[in-house]
């Protein structure tokens, strides 16, 4: 239980709502770089907004997503753990989880809405129940559900407005953004405008917590292009590793999300 909490939080800690901050620079180039000084009088400037407007514009757009997904865990105590889970969205509604133990037995579902958590253990048969602020309070991070519904299909999240410099790699783009809980470093591909790499640094520097995420094997489903395996390294007083894999993908497929909780089980 406490791992699967533990990639819950994960995912929220990673999540950060984009900051309303206005650049007020000029672009001028040093070195690779472009630092960005004001851009609304800098045709570079400019150049960056239409591709982050590109960029976004990528952005999949679905009603129902589906999906398994092989999890592997390890921390630098050398503990490591794998599983695997079963992911249904219905967009704007809800996030349905179901967590498959050794044998192939269910060990946990999970719903999450606009406005709640419940989490279904049924080994212990027990049930808890959360706001969404909770796990908001907990972590420290704003955010919302859409952000989550982004993160785990792959969208872009940190598409910050405040970009503080911007570099073209020859085959990359990448740029830094400042948002209001993290300092953003991301790459895409130049041929694609595919997310590949994204780095998170908090702004609070007495947590010192950094996030790299790794987006790759990208496929086509249905009308998109989707990252099929994701990396996820996570540093503040310890430091884990996560990967997802995810198989089985689907876009807009009529979908069930069964979670009727038997009277037997308890409220914890």
């Amino acid at each position: 239980m406490r791992i699967f909490l533990f990639l819950m939080l994960l995912v929220i800690s990673i999540a950060s709502c984009r900051s309303t901050r206005k650049i007020t620079t000029v672009i001028t180039k040093k070195d690779s770089a472009i630092v960005v000084v004001n851009p609304a009088e800098s045709d570079s400037a400019k150049s960056v907004r239409e591709l982050i407007k590109k960029i976004e514009s990528k952005e999949i757009i679905f009603n129902t997503f589906s999906s398994k997904v092989k999890v592997d865990y390890s921390d630098e105590k050398n503990n490591r753990v794998d599983f695997n889970a079963f992911v249904r969205m219905q967009k704007d509604s809800a996030i349905w989880v179901s967590i498959i133990a050794a044998l192939n037995i269910e060990a946990y579902r999970v719903m999450i809405t606009k406005d709640s958590v419940v989490i279904m253990d049924k080994i212990e048969r027990t049930i808890q129940r959360k706001p969404l602020e909770y796990l908001q309070k907990i972590t420290k991070v704003p955010f919302d559900f859409k952000t989550l519904e982004d993160l785990i299909v792959g969208n872009p999240v940190y598409l910050d407005k405040n970009v503080t410099s911007f570099t073209d790699q020859g085959e990359t783009f990448s740029m830094s953004t400042l948002g209001e809980v993290f300092k953003h470093f991301i790459t895409v591909s130049k041929k694609d405008l595919n997310l590949l790499f994204s780095k998170l640094d908090d702004i609070d520097v007495t947590r010192s917590r950094t996030a790299n995420l790794t987006y790759a094997d990208y496929s086509n489903v249905g009308s998109w292009m989707f990252p099929g395996l994701r990396k996820i390294s996570l540093s503040e007083k310890t430091k884990i590793d996560v990967q997802l894999e995810f198989k089985q993908v689907e876009f807009d497929k009529p979908l069930s999300f069964p979670f009727s909780i038997p009277k037997s089980y308890k409220v914890k």
